[in-house]
């Protein structure tokens, strides 16, 4: 019997029978160890939904992703955890569960990143939901964005112009003149959404995205107005991401 849900922050419903072998996903709780040998629990640091991909933002993560490209219109998440290593076997659930293809993964020691997309929404979030259920957390369980830079560079001179397209050249050239928006972002998986809502309000060109890491950047470029109507769909997109509070750490402060 099909099994219909709707994904809380969306509305999306979920038809569990309806994508690859959806009445048979083990219970993947099971097989996952959500404590760590020295007795520390897995840390969910970034869970966060696209629900379409921006064309400029789908270019840029198929310019520098090592796994399958996403196109433009895709659904996404970005989940990312600690400690890093753990990413692999949140890979294995989310590819087992549906269809959804794996864009990026990135393990290092003290975070692991994992981002997968699809066509089908649904099938997105039906396995965002498997890894939810291996981990045994919640959306509320992630962190909450924090952004620790958020700056504006009007009027950019020339030989700042050089530096930057020397040190970014996976998207657009910013062309003395333009107006520079950085974001530096914690958690850093927060990137993505943070680039895709900015596209969504404003004709901007994107830079730089960087979403792996101990904080997230950010670079955008274009006409002082557009500039800033993207920075302001930034922060409110930030903003209504729920989660745990996200202190600054001692090494921050």
């Amino acid at each position: 019997m099909a099994v219909s849900k709707s994904h809380p922050t969306s509305g999306i419903k979920i038809t569990e029978s309806s994508t690859k072998g959806a009445a048979e996903i083990p219970k993947y709780q099971s097989a996952i160890s959500t404590e760590q040998p020295d007795g520390g629990a897995i840390e969910l640091r970034v869970y966060v939904f696209i629900d379409q991909m921006q064309p400029q933002l789908a270019s840029q993560v198929a310019a520098t992703a090592r796994g399958y490209l996403p196109i433009v219109g895709q659904a996404s998440i970005i989940v990312e955890i600690a400690p890093g290593i753990e990413i692999n076997r949140l890979t294995d659930v989310a590819v087992k569960a549906t269809d959804v293809m794996p864009g990026a993964q990135v393990v290092e020691r003290a975070f692991g990143m994992l981002e997968f997309h699809h066509s089908d929404q649904g099938q997105v979030l039906q396995s965002g939901n498997a890894i939810l259920e291996a981990l045994k957390k919640t959306e509320m369980d992630r962190l909450k964005p924090r952004i620790l830079t958020s700056q504006l560079i009007r009027r950019v001179h020339d030989y700042q112009c050089q530096l930057i397209n020397r040190t970014s050249r996976s998207a657009n050239y910013i062309l003395p003149g333009e107006t520079l928006y950085i974001l530096e972002v914690h958690p850093a998986g927060y990137a993505n959404f943070a680039a895709n809502e900015a596209e969504k309000a404003a004709d901007i060109k994107l830079i730089e995205v960087r979403n792996f890491g101990a904080f997230g950047r950010l670079y955008f470029c274009g006409e002082e107005r557009d500039v800033e109507v993207g920075m302001d769909a930034v922060h409110r997109a930030l903003e209504s991401i729920t989660g745990r509070e996200n202190s600054p750490s001692k090494k921050e402060s």
